[in-house]
Order: C-alpha cells, then structure tokens, then sequence
C-alpha cells in the first residue's frame, strides 16, 4: 500500500465516522413509523462479558449465530470453517482441512500452519479456551449459540486474544426433557447424522446426549498414471477430501437453591485426508488456472492421510453466597493428530527420470502429528449480586499445557521416513483480572477493566534425521513475559431505540516459537504483541423492534505484531515482529423481520489493514513467482512495508432470507444465505500468483415443518453456483494451489421431541 493509497483509506475512515455519526442522529430523530403487526425480533441474550446480557447492551462490537440460520449454513456436514463470512470481520480458513482453522478477527490473525502455533483470535468452547490449533476444529453440533467478539478481550478472556474471540455454547441440559435426531444425504456419499437427547434425572439432576456421525466420500481422484503409468495401482485409491468424523458430548447439571454443577465431557475422532496440494496449477504472472488444470483430478506419487483424536471435560460450580455468586471452571483437552501429504504436489522431480505435471524442482512429502498433548485451565471468580450501581466481578486464572510435535519427511514413493524432528513445548500462564459496571445514572454506565498476565515456554527442538544432513543437537529457548491489559467503556442510552457507546480495549499476545528444523538450524521467538484499539458504535432496535441494526468503527494499533515469514525460497518458516502494524474499519450487522413470513439477515465489514516497518525484509517465494515488493535491506529479500496483512480481505458481506409459506398444517420455507470477501494476498509480500481473487459463495435451503415443529423434511444446496477458485497456496518449491469445495447438494430429515 502506496502513501496516497493509505492517506485515501484513512479519508474514507474520517469520512465514515462522520457518516455513522449522521446515522445516529437519524435514528434519535425518527419514531417507529410502522406500527406493531403481532411480530418482532427475539430478544438476543450473549455471554460476551461472563454474565448474561441483552446483545444491545454490551459495550462492544459482537454478532450471535443461533438456530434455524446456523443450521442451514452447515447443512451437509460442514465444520467450523462455515462461520467465515458469517458475520462482519471474521474470517475462517484452513491449510490442514478439518482439523487445524485458522481465525482472524478484522484482518488480525496467523499464518503459521505449525501445530504449536498460537493465535490472535481464541476459541472458547464451553467456556473452556481450546488453545491448540488443532483443538479448534471441534465439531459444531447441539449448539445453543455462537458469539464472535470483535477486538482485544484482554480483560475477562485474557491471553492470546488481541484480535477477538469465538465463543460456542452448547445446549444445556434442563428439567424439560427434549432433543431431536437428524439424517442428512448428500452426493459425494455424503451422510451427516445428529442426536440429542435431554431431561429430568430427578428434581436435582438433569442430563443430555449429544452424538454426531459425519462422513463423506472421495470427489477427487488421482490420476498418477498419467505421467508414469508404474503408478497405475495409486488411481483412484486414494481416499482424496473424504472424511469420517464420530463426536460425542455428555453433560449432566445439577440446580438446588444457592448451588449449581455443570459437568461436560466430549471426544471426537476423524479419520480423512489433507489438504489436496496441486502442483503448477497457477499460470505464471496471474493466478488464473492453467488449461490443465481439473478440480476433481491430482496427480501424487505421495499418501495423503489425516487423523485426529481429542477427548476433553469440564466441571464448572457455581455457589450462590447470597451478597456473591462464585463461580470455579475446571478443565482438562487432550488431542492426538498425524497428518500426511504429497506437499509439492505431482510427481517424481526434474531431476529424476519422470516428473510432473509441470516443473516439479524437488519432491516433498511430509507428515507431522501430535503424539502427546494434554492441556488444563482453572479459572475462579467472584462477582457481586445485590448491587445498585455497581456490578463487578474479579477473578484467577490458571493455564498449564504439555505438547510433542513429530514431524516427518519421507523418502519418494515409500513409508520409509528419512527425516525426522521433535518439538516439546511446555506453555505455564496465569493471571488475574477484574472488571466492573457502575451506572453513572439510568442511561449512562461506565465499564472498567483490568487484567495482569503471566506467561512462560520452555521449549526444546531436535532433529534426529535430515536427508540432506546430519541430525540437530537440542535447541533450547525460554520466553517469558507479562502484560497489564484491559479496557474503559462508556454507555449512554439515548431512547428506548438507541443505545451509543464508546470503548478503549488494550490487548496482548504472549511470545510465540517457530521451530520447524526438519530442513533448517534455526529456532525462531516472536516478542510479545500489544494491541491499542479504539471503537465507538451505535445499536438500535427500531420499527417495533422489527429492525435491529448495529455497526460500529474501529481503528486499532499492533505494536511488534508477530507474523509469520512463509516457506518461501528457504523452504522453512520463521517468526518476525512488525514493528507496527495498523487497522481501521467498520462493522454494520442488520435483522429485518420485514413481514410475518419473510426474515432477513445481512452484514458487512471494511477492514483496512498495513504493515508500517521500513526494516523488515522477508524472503519471498521459492517458486517462480513475479513478486512486486521492492527490494529488502538485506540481499534476497523483500520489503514488506505498506503491505496489507495476509488473508485480510478489505470487504466481508453476508446475506440471509428465510420467506415462510404458511400451510393447513405446517409451513413451507425457502432459505437462502450467501457470504462474500474481496481480494486476499496469501503471504506476507505481494505477487499476483499468490492474490486470491474475491470469493462469493452461496446456499439454499427449502423444506416442509410440520405445524406442531417436530418434524421437518428439506433439501439443501452449498455453493450452488460451484464457484472453482483457487483459495489457498504453497510458495516455496512451484506454483502450486488450494482450491475450494466443489458444489453439494442432498437432502434432510429432522424429528423433534
């Protein structure tokens, strides 16, 4: 981003704020002018500052996902990925597949596909943080709601969490017993199958029974024999992007008059395959296709596998003092993963007798996994009930996590491995927090926020084998830090309609390790990051309570942002530090009930994002690609300064509609939801190979519910117009892509109970 580039964002910014500030004025100014039809919105009750609130009445920028909606986007087995797009700023990708997503929050996230990488978006799962990569991609099922918070939560979430957070809850048991079982069809062989079940124990203790069956067939297929017929016997024997996935959750809830118990155990375990790496598939000075290239057709002489095992529980007691409620969240996630693919894509080298498709200058295949890992948090806090004008709470927070990370090279064509390295990494944190409310008077309250944080690794990388050398004596580092962080907002209420805000967040990101030394010497720290943002926002509830429109503007500064250096020419990943990396943007969700029938839902975000560092150079890639930064202090690399953020796309928009047909004895619906992003560069320098183009994809839903709602037949859709874009890509050996799911179709069945 050029100087006139930035100067213009920034005008566009100033020129926003005014334009919202407008906005506000409108709506205090402009009464309902429709008056009430027996319809309004339902009330949107989050749990985003660890007390329940009506989503109009917290200080900040966030979005809820629940029900009919939620399920319609991830029809036909979708995981966690489908939340990207879904609501203003937020962004979910993957170079692993379903097992290792990857967040950002506002264009703030990371690249770095090590399993011990940490991220500026963090994943709480029943109140638990699952902090592992590869813990993020737990199923979502039985779900009550997903909230995404929009910027540094550095005061009551704490560590790791500078960009955002996504929070999932999931259904709990109660008295009342419920549940519902779903079987989903599909083509590619797809089956998705959903259970629960929930109740009544005795008059203290309630249950439910949550279990998920996924699975999915083949949809590419590997035409090995193409270029060497020897490798006939692979055809079609590869189980390419199919999948099976088993989940299960049982959670038992104990209720009397001054104490409550909520005990949560889960697993999951998926056995599929990688991500599909196919090689020179980009035209070289563009990122368009090449005529070769067939999305249901790859080329490997390498295996493609993937598993994962997790297992985890939660106990979480809340006593009832009277005066103070007390609340301890204890918790314990293990997860096992191995994870294989023919990463240069194609087959044999140029130097060998057979090679292909395209210039293939080495082969690469490579496998890591997680053989042992285990992770507890303890958190306890208090918090007061009684009071008048000020509402707090203040609270210990506790983490400890052990992780092994193999990896693996192989030798060409065999299960032979001839390269071999091992990561152990022990992360120890703990901190302490407060926050509190005190209504200044019935319109104003004023929110304050505080948190000390302490984070320490010890960290060990070995290399026991390497193909083009000898094995790597222990390599020892040991960061440490801590960080005061928190947050000031400001609430006024300006009619029953309207509510205004302003809010000041500071976050932190605790050091990071990159040691990925199967084919290089270096272990690499990245510093601590703080995050300054500032927000101010409007939320209105308007029309009878019929519209719901919310948005919000941001500018935010990174301070030492840690980014990851991508494989590029030195085949290896290393972690740098940004001296300073900026954001501003703006951030609109809407609901419109506009009949009784008819329901529409829409979002959208401008996120503008720069690297400001005139001395950070980066190596660019090792495939013949046509960067265009310019030349880096030192010789070989490139400059990054002015770059925008990886995979931050300046524009996120989201649409739904749900029309209902009511009927003698039930209702006919039609559903239909699409998700938009602009342009992303890949990596951290810029050329046009590595640019994804902008991506819109939709879906539909259309179906029959019975009048009493328990049962529900419908036929699905996901991206219905089969958009075929490259979506991800592999910068150091050729020109070698990621592209997205072909279109899927099938059919489901729902009884409720």
């Amino acid at each position: 981003m050029n100087n006139s580039t930035s100067s213009k964002s920034k005008s566009l910014f100033t020129r926003t704020s005014i334009a919202l500030g407008v906005m506000a004025a409108g709506i205090v100014a402009t009464q309902p002018a429709l008056a009430q039809e027996g319809f309004t919105l339902e009330e949107i009750i989050v749990t985003a500052q660890k007390r329940e609130q009506n989503i109009q009445d917290v200080p900040l920028s966030v979005s809820a996902m629940s029900g009919e909606s939620m399920d319609n986007i991830r029809s036909g087995g979708g995981d966690i990925r489908f939340l990207s797009g879904r609501t203003p700023s937020l962004v979910v990708e993957s170079d692993f597949g379903r097992v290792f997503p990857r967040f950002y929050i506002r264009g703030v996230g990371n690249t770095d596909f090590d399993q011990n990488a940490s991220q500026p978006v963090s994943l709480i799962y029943d109140d638990i943080v699952f902090e592992n990569p590869m813990l993020k991609g737990f199923p979502i099922f039985d779900t009550e709601r997903v909230e995404v918070l929009r910027g540094p939560q550095g005061t009551l979430f704490g560590r790791n969490t500078p960009a955002g957070i996504v929070k999932l809850d999931s259904k709990k048991p109660s008295q009342e017993t419920d549940g519902y079982v779903k079987l989903g069809l599909g083509n590619f062989d797809t089956t998705d199958f959903e259970a629960a079940i929930g109740g009544a124990l005795n008059d203290s203790w309630s249950g439910r029974l949550s279990v998920l069956r996924q699975s999915r067939g083949d949809w590419a297929k590997n035409r090995a024999s193409d270029i060497d017929p020897s490798l006939a016997h692979l055809d079609d024997n590869e189980f390419l992007e199919g999948y099976t996935e088993y989940a299960f959750r049982a959670q038992l809830a104990y209720e009397s008059d001054d104490f409550d118990a909520l005990f949560n155990v889960h697993s999951r375990d998926m056995d599929g395959t990688a991500r599909l790496f196919r090689a020179n598939i980009i035209q070289p000075g563009t990122n368009n296709f090449t005529p070769e290239y067939d999305r249901r057709v790859v080329n490997f002489d390498g295996k493609n596998e993937q598993t994962a095992e997790s297992f985890g529980g939660l106990a979480k007691l809340v006593w009832d003092l009277g005066e103070y409620t007390v609340t301890s969240i204890t918790g314990y996630e293990t997860v096992e993963t191995f994870s294989r693919a023919d990463v240069e894509g194609g087959i044999g080298a140029v130097f060998l007798p057979i090679s292909g498709p395209g210039f293939i200058p080495f082969p690469a295949q490579t496998a890591d996994g997680i053989p042992d890992h285990d992770q507890f948090t303890q958190e306890l806090r208090i918090n007061n009930n009684d009071g008048d004008k000020l509402h707090w709470q203040a609270g210990l927070f506790y983490f400890d996590e052990h992780l092994v990370v193999d990896t693996y090279n192989y030798s060409d064509r065999s299960d032979t491995f001839d390269g071999f390295a091992q990561q152990v990494q022990d992360t120890t944190a703990w901190a302490v927090f407060g926050q509190a409310d005190y209504d200044i008077n019935e319109d104003t309250v004023l929110t304050v926020g505080l948190r000390y944080s302490d984070d320490e690794k010890d960290y060990v990388a070995e290399r026991i084998l390497n193909p083009f050398g000898g094995p790597l004596a222990p390599v020892r580092v040991n960061p440490s830090d801590d960080n005061v962080s928190g947050n000031i907002s400001l609430s006024y209420v300006v009619n029953e309609q309207v509510n205004v805000y302003g809010r000041i967040a500071r976050g932190f990101r605790a050091p990071s390790i990159q040691g990925r030394v199967l084919f290089g010497d270096a272990v690499t720290v990245g510093e601590s990051e703080t995050v300054m943002s500032f927000e101010v926002g409007v939320k209105t509830e308007l029309m009878d309570n019929r519209v719901r429109l919310n948005a919000s503007i941001y500018s935010l500064t990174i301070s030492d942002q840690q980014l990851t250096a991508g494989s590029g020419v030195d085949n290896a990943n290393q972690l740098v530090n940004a001296d300073e990396s900026t954001g501003q943007g703006i951030e609109v969700d809407l609901e419109w009930a506009v009949t009784e029938n008819l329901l529409v839902t829409a979002g959208w975000s401008y996120n503008d994002t720069e690297i400001n560092d005139p001395e950070l150079s980066i190596t660019p890639c090792g495939a013949p690609c046509s960067f265009t930064d310019p030349a880096g202090t030192v010789p070989g690399t490139v400059s990054i300064d002015g770059n925008p953020l990886p995979r931050a796309p300046e524009t996120i928009a989201s649409f739904t509609l749900r029309y209902g047909v009511p009927m003698e004895n039930g209702e006919m619906y039609f559903m239909t939801d699409w998700a938009y992003r602009s342009e992303i560069n890949y990596f951290l320098y810029e050329a046009p190979e590595f640019k994804g183009d902008s991506l819109l994809e939709g879906g539909f839903k259309a179906g029959y519910l019975t009048a009493d709602d328990k049962y529900e037949i419908a036929v699905y859709g996901r991206n219905i117009t089969d958009e075929d874009q490259l979506i991800g890509a592999i910068d150091f050996n050729n020109l070698e892509g990621i592209v997205n799911d072909p279109a899927t179709y099938g059919v489901e069945f729902t009884a409720r109970f």
